[in-house]
C-alpha cells in the first residue's frame, strides 16, 4: 500500500540531512527548486524502498509522483525505472506515457538524471524521437533537461546524432543547469568517440557557455583542455 511506503520513508527521515538537501537542491525563494520539501532520506535507502515496492500499480506510482515531498517523487521514479526494465513493450509504453504526462513533477536535476534516459531514452531508441525536440523547445527548465539527458541512452549505444542536434539547439540557453547537462552529454560522446565531440567543439567552442565547454572537455588531456579554455576566453575578449 502507498501508505506503507510513505511510512517506510518517514521512518528513515533525518532533519539534518533535510536541511542539507534543501540547501543543495536550491529550494529557497527564487531558486530553481523553490518550495520543494525534503525529509532527509538518502538515495541508497530510497532505492531499497523502491525495490521493495517495485510491484506497485502505475496508478499508485502516479499518486506518489505527485507528492510535494521530494523523496516521494524520486522513489516513484526509481520504481518506474525498475518496472520499465522488467516490462513488456505494452507496459513500457504505458510507463513512457505516464512519465511524459507527469513532467511537471520531475522537477529537479536529480529527478531528471535518475530517470529520463532509462525511460524516455530507452523507449524512443528504435522509434521516432520528435518528442525530444518538442521538450527541448519547452519553456520549462526540466523538460529541456529531460530532452538532452534522455539521449544518454542513445550515446550508450553509440548513436550520437540526436544528442548533437539537441545540444546545438540548447547551445545558447541561459540556464546553468542546461549548460551542465549539455556539456556532460558531449563529454559522454567524447568518451566513446573523441573525433565526433571535437568536430562539434571546433564549430561551437568559441560561443558556447563557459560551463558547458568546461564540462565537455573535463576528460581531455590537460594541454588540450587549456587550449580550448584559452581560445574561448580570447574570443570573448574581442
Amino acid at each position: 500500500m502507498l501508505s506503507n511506503l510513505k511510512k517506510d520513508l518517514y521512518y528513515l527521515k533525518n532533519s539534518e540531512k533535510s536541511k542539507i538537501y534543501s540547501k543543495y537542491f536550491k529550494t529557497g525563494k527564487g531558486e530553481y527548486g523553490e518550495g520543494d520539501i525534503f525529509i532527509g532520506v538518502t538515495v541508497p535507502n530510497q532505492r531499497i524502498i523502491a525495490k521493495k515496492y517495485k510491484d506497485f500499480s502505475l496508478s499508485d506510482v502516479s499518486k506518489l509522483l505527485k507528492s510535494k515531498i521530494h523523496e516521494h517523487r524520486l522513489t516513484a521514479l526509481f520504481i518506474l525505472v525498475y518496472k520499465f526494465k522488467k516490462s513488456d513493450e505494452k507496459t513500457k509504453k504505458k510507463i513512457y506515457n505516464l512519465y511524459l504526462k507527469h513532467t511537471k513533477y520531475v522537477n529537479n536535476w536529480d529527478l531528471v538524471d535518475s530517470s529520463a534516459h532509462y525511460i524516455v531514452g530507452a523507449y524512443l531508441f528504435d522509434k521516432d524521437r520528435t518528442v525530444l525536440y518538442g521538450l527541448a523547445k519547452s519553456k520549462n527548465l526540466w523538460e529541456k533537461r529531460i530532452s538532452i539527458i534522455s539521449t544518454y541512452y542513445f550515446i550508450s549505444k553509440n548513436d550520437f546524432k540526436d544528442t548533437l542536434k539537441i545540444s546545438e539547439f540548447l547551445l545558447h540557453d541561459t540556464h546553468d543547469l542546461i549548460h551542465k547537462a549539455v556539456g556532460w552529454m558531449l563529454r559522454e560522446i567524447g568518451k566513446r568517440n573523441m573525433e565526433t565531440e571535437e568536430k562539434f567543439l571546433l564549430k561551437h567552442y568559441k560561443t558556447m557557455p563557459r560551463t558547458m565547454l568546461r564540462y565537455a572537455i573535463e576528460k581531455f588531456p590537460e594541454k588540450k583542455r587549456k587550449y580550448y579554455m584559452a581560445k574561448h576566453e580570447i574570443y570573448l575578449l574581442y
